[in-house]
Formats: structure tokens, C-alpha cells, sequence
């Protein structure tokens, strides 16, 4: 929207718009107060990240004196292997949207709508984007979803972008748990000064290169200059006109701004959005009073992962020494510490001339209780995190039968079914923003490819004239107003795991081995699935039902000798048929 709109910005005078620079040192007073705010948040976002590229070594010797001889110490994988897992369950219930009509008029857009959504998701690889905020969800705990318009997307055309956003570029008041309660909301990006001057030209040879503000960066690998580079600061915050709350929305430099819907004639009124709402939503795991973030599974599992890894490391040096023997030395002076600290190092110098020239140093073995606590604090990791054995596929000793260790993976995965639950909500949320922007962009036709009932590839053109305040008409005279077609949204799993296969359809063969599909005990059929529970349970009662009310018993009668009591009439018709076909004067 902005790049139709930048000359706009340039050539009015600084004097006559409502956002100039002293608006813009407003907002960065307050972006900074709620950077300070962030700044717990900001810590434990980071030391998670490390915790999850097994960096944890920095945490632990801030803690404790493990590794102080600079010999090995452990960085075990279990932490990661949970979150590893937990990613996997969560791409293996991947989401589908299904619109529900509130009214019966909206029946047919409702339908429209859950056929072309998929199609605006899968343009913008929503299933990346999905992957993306799982790993995120999981290792910090929370992940966040940005729902924006693009105008320069399709050769200008415009679409809706979908994308996962960076939680330390992400700054809210801070105490607030719901986002939309903040009064701004502010998100910043590093962006090259050259690139800058070539999208707005206005900044030609404008453009201030000092020290700004600056997000907190991750630890990366590679090692990133960003020197050179400019933070560029996106404000969204709300205003009321007439009793309805608006949407404004600034991008700017520290002292410039790129563009403000304050200052655009057609959007002072309007606001950036007509839903009014930051484009943001945010998916938190363990959720946090007094912030709309969370907290993940390396908060709750590194303790116990600290655990491990020092009783490891333990376990690793006493084996190095009892491996390969060392033995002290004469020397000069007393005990080499440094030598002796070193468990590499076969000879330690000692000054005693009453022992022999060499002298092995005695070396005493863990005892097995210590390999308890070890395994007990394994145990304790998967416990907390529900990575236990039988989520994974392990069966416990004793349970053999198939069907019995598929009904344990199931009970064991209710922590993921709930995580999977508030990711479903976070997604609908998502829909929701996609539709009002569907509602409020989509003036041209657009063109579908999508999949019929039957499989088959269906083109479609589609407009936003469905969405649109549609007018009631009249009613004794007085007029009706205006009704928006508002939609309810249900989500799904895409994709189902294999166990889930497996009992849906020895399910499908149990209920037509039981003689549900029979239309004659149609009756019986829809009391017991009204009181069973698994999914399609309505769409199989309407299928019975269906069937029951097509079924036309024929009983026999008088003259009737051939048919026989609730046969179809279909059925019975074609058997009368042959019958008189193979009299005489049948036909035949």
C-alpha cells in the first residue's frame, strides 16, 4: 500500500501532516520504554536459542565449576531430540480452515471460501511458514504469525502475505497478555541504506548513518556485520473516530517517515485495515500471566538437562582416567597443577624423592547408584516434556499386542494434542485476518485452481462481492440497513498420522460388519452412532439417513408371488420383470 502512495508523502509539506518528527520521537520514546520492558523476555528468548544448538556450556559454567580443568564436558541431545519430536507432531496434524456459514444465504461463499484459502495459504508456502513457528513455538514458546496486504505482489495486482516473524524485532506494551490491548505495536527490521534510497527516493542523499536503535540479535553462527545497516521501525496503533476504532500505521527511519496512513488523504479517515486489528497473532506453548508470550519446552526441561550433562561429563573424565593410567614423576617444585588437572596428560611432576621414580596416580570408580541418578533424571526430562517411551514408538515390557501399544501412543499424546489445540486457535485466528483482508482487497477477479468434490481440478473466478455489506431491503417501510456476512471457522488436521488411519478404517469395516450400513436397521444404526464420538461421526449419520429415507420396502401381496418383504421397489420392479419376460406372452 505504501509504495503507491511514497510521492504522496514526499511532496506534502512537513508542516501540514498529522506524523512529522516530533510524532517520530514520540514513538521512539515509547519504543524504547517498551524495549526495556521486553528485556526478561529478550534473555530468556536467546538463552533458549543457544540451549537449542547444544551451546549450553556458557549456562553451565556460569553455575557451576564443571570443565574449570578444560577437559570435556557433555552437551547431550535429549533437550533437543523432545523439541525434534514435538515439531513432528505438530507438522504430522497440519491444519486445514473449514468456513461455516452463520446464515443460510452465506451457505455457497462459505464453500467458495474454504476451497480458495488453501490456495492464498499455499502461495505464500504457509506450510514453511507453519514449520517455522513450531520450531519457534517449541524452543522459545512462542510463535508469531504476520497477516499483511502487499500491493506490489502479482505484478501489482496485491495479495495477502502470510509470515513468521522474529519475536526480538517485536516490541508491545508490556503487561498486557492479549496483543490488540496494547496501545502500539511496534516491529523493526535491518535494511541496507542503498536499497532504502532506491524504494523511496525521497531519502536521496538524506539518510543519517549515527548509532540508532538497535533489536537484540541472536548468537549466530556466522558472523554478521550489521554495521552498516539501518533499523527500520513499523508502528501500528489505534485511534477512535465516530465511536469506531481505526488502525494507523507509520514505517519510519529514526528521524524520517517512509509513510504514514495519518498522512494519505484516503487512508486518515479509514485507518490501514478495516478489521482494525495489528496484523500479528501469536501462538504461546506454556502461557505467561501479564505477556502475551510463552514459555517453551527448554525452560521446563533444562534443569533436569543440566543434570544430565554434569553427571555425564563426571562419568566421561572418571572413565579417561581409569582408561589410560597416569603416573607422577619426579620434578622440581611441587605437584604440577596444571598437569594433574589435565586428564590427557600420562605424567604428572612431583617433588618426592622418597618414592620411586614413577608412581601410578590411584584412580576409584563410580558406583552404580550414581548410573541411577542418572537414568532417573533421563527419565525425569522425558516425563516433563511427554517425550516418554511410548510416544515414540517404544513399548513398555509386558505390552506386546499392537492395538495395545497404538491405545498407549494415543493416551500419551494428549500434551501434544493440547499444544496442537493452541496452535488450531493461533491458525484461526490467521483465517480470520485473511478473510477481512479478502473482504476489504479483493475488488478484481482472481483466478483459483481448485479441487472439486470428486478430486478433479476446477478453475474459479473469484471477487470479494460476496463479502460486502449486502443490503436487508425494506420492512413496513422502514429500512433494514446493511448485514456483513460473518463466518465461523473450524480447523482440521490435513494430514492424519498412520494411527489415526489404521483406526479410522478398521472403524469403517466394525460398523459394516455390525450391519450399520443396512437400511433396514437404519434406526438402530443412527441411536448407537448418536451416542458414539470420532471424526465424520455427523457426516456417516447424514449418509444412513439419507440412504433410509431413498429405501422403499415392498411387501408381498396378492398376485405378488415373487417379491419378497423389504426388498427395494427398484429391485423388486427388474425381478417382475424377468419373471414376465420368460412367460408366455412375456416377450420372450
Amino acid at each position: 500500500m505504501e509504495d503507491n502512495l511514497e510521492q504522496t508523502t514526499a511532496s506534502a509539506g512537513p508542516e501540514t501532516l498529522p506524523v512529522g518528527e516530533e510524532q517520530l520521537r514520540r514513538f521512539l520514546q515509547i519504543l524504547r520504554r517498551y524495549k526495556a520492558g521486553k528485556a526478561a523476555t529478550e534473555g530468556r528468548i536467546i538463552a533458549s536459542e543457544n540451549w537449542w544448538k547444544l551451546r549450553n556450556t556458557s549456562q553451565e559454567r556460569q553455575e557451576s565449576r564443571v570443565g574449570k580443568d578444560g577437559g570435556l564436558t557433555s552437551r547431550s541431545a535429549w533437550l533437543h531430540n523432545v523439541i525434534v519430536s514435538k515439531h513432528a507432531d505438530a507438522m504430522e496434524s497440519f491444519p486445514e480452515p473449514v468456513i461455516l456459514p452463520r446464515e443460510e444465504g452465506d451457505q455457497a461463499e462459505a464453500r467458495t471460501l474454504s476451497s480458495i484459502i488453501p490456495c492464498i495459504l499455499e502461495r505464500n508456502h504457509f506450510e514453511e511458514v507453519y514449520s517455522d513457528a513450531a520450531w519457534q513455538k517449541g524452543k522459545t514458546g512462542t510463535g508469531v504469525y504476520k497477516v499483511v496486504w502487499d500491493p506490489t505482489a502479482l505484478n501489482g495486482l496485491g495479495d495477502i502475505v502470510v509470515s513468521q516473524v522474529n519475536l526480538l524485532n517485536l516490541y508491545w506494551e508490556p503487561g498486557v497478555r492479549n496483543i490488540q490491548d496494547s496501545r502500539y505495536f511496534f516491529h523493526t527490521e535491518l535494511a541496507d541504506p542503498e536499497l532504502l534510497e532506491e524504494r523511496y527516493p525521497q531519502l536521496a542523499g538524506n539518510i543519517k548513518t549515527g548509532k540508532g536503535f538497535v533489536s537484540t540479535k541472536f548468537l549466530y553462527d556466522d558472523q554478521v556485520d550489521t554495521s552498516d545497516k539501518l533499523t527500520v521501525i513499523e508502528v501500528y496503533y489505534h485511534k477512535y473516530m465516530d465511536g469506531k476504532r481505526i488502525l494507523h500505521y507509520c514505517k519510519f527511519l529514526e528521524d524520517q517517515v517512509l509513510y504514514a496512513t495519518e498522512n494519505q488523504p484516503d487512508t486518515a479517515q479509514r485507518g490501514l485495515y478495516d478489521h482494525g486489528l495489528f496484523p500479528y497473532v501469536f501462538d504461546p506453548l506454556y502461557p505467561i500471566e501479564g505477556s502475551p508470550c510463552g514459555y517453551g519446552y527448554v525452560d521446563v526441561c533444562r534443569n533436569p538437562q543440566t543434570l544430565i550433562d554434569t553427571l555425564k561429563t563426571a562419568y566421561v573424565k572418571n572413565a579417561m582416567v581409569g582408561s589410560a593410567p597416569r603416573y607422577f614423576i619426579r620434578g622440581d617444585g611441587g605437584i604440577n597443577e596444571d598437569e594433574f588437572l589435565n586428564l590427557a596428560a600420562p605424567l604428572v611432576h612431583v617433588q618426592n624423592p622418597s618414592e620411586d621414580a614413577l608412581r601410578r596416580v590411584e584412580h576409584t570408580g563410580l558406583d552404580g547408584v550414581y548410573l541411577n541418578v542418572l537414568e532417573s533424571t533421563i527419565q525425569e526430562l522425558r516425563e516433563t516434556s511427554g517425550n516418554t517411551q511410548t510416544s515414540t514408538g517404544t513399548s513398555q515390557s509386558g505390552v506386546t499386542a499392537a492395538s495395545a501399544i497404538a491405545a498407549l501412543q494415543e493416551a500419551s499424546s494428549k500434551g501434544i494434542r493440547d499444544s496442537n489445540r493452541g496452535s488450531y486457535r493461533a491458525y484461526g485466528k490467521v483465517i480470520e485476518l485473511v478473510i477481512e483482508l479478502i473482504r476489504q482487497f479483493y475488488d478484481l477477479p482472481r483466478q483459483f485452481r481448485i479441487t472439486g468434490e470428486l478430486g478433479q481440478p476446477q478453475f474459479l473466478s473469484y471477487t470479494n462481492a460476496g463479502l460486502l455489506p449486502q443490503h436487508q431491503g425494506m420492512d413496513f417501510g422502514a429500512d433494514m440497513g446493511c448485514r456483513l456476512p460473518v463466518f465461523d471457522i473450524q480447523v482440521k488436521a490435513q494430514k492424519q498420522n498412520a494411527y489415526s488411519s489404521v483406526a479410522q478404517n478398521e472403524l469403517a469395516l466394525q460398523l459394516y460388519g455390525q450391519g450399520f450400513f443396512d437400511p433396514l436397521r437404519a434406526q438402530q444404526a443412527l441411536m448407537c452412532l448418536g451416542m458414539m464420538d470420532f471424526q465424520g461421526r455427523r457426516e456417516l449419520m447424514g449418509k444412513i439417513a439419507a440412504q433410509a429415507a431413498a429405501f422403499v420396502p415392498v411387501l408381498p401381496g396378492a398376485g405378488e408371488p415373487g417379491l419378497t418383504a423389504g426388498e427395494p421397489a427398484q429391485v423388486s420392479a427388474a425381478r417382475q420383470a424377468v419373471q414376465n419376460r420368460s412367460t408366455p406372452g412375456g416377450g420372450l
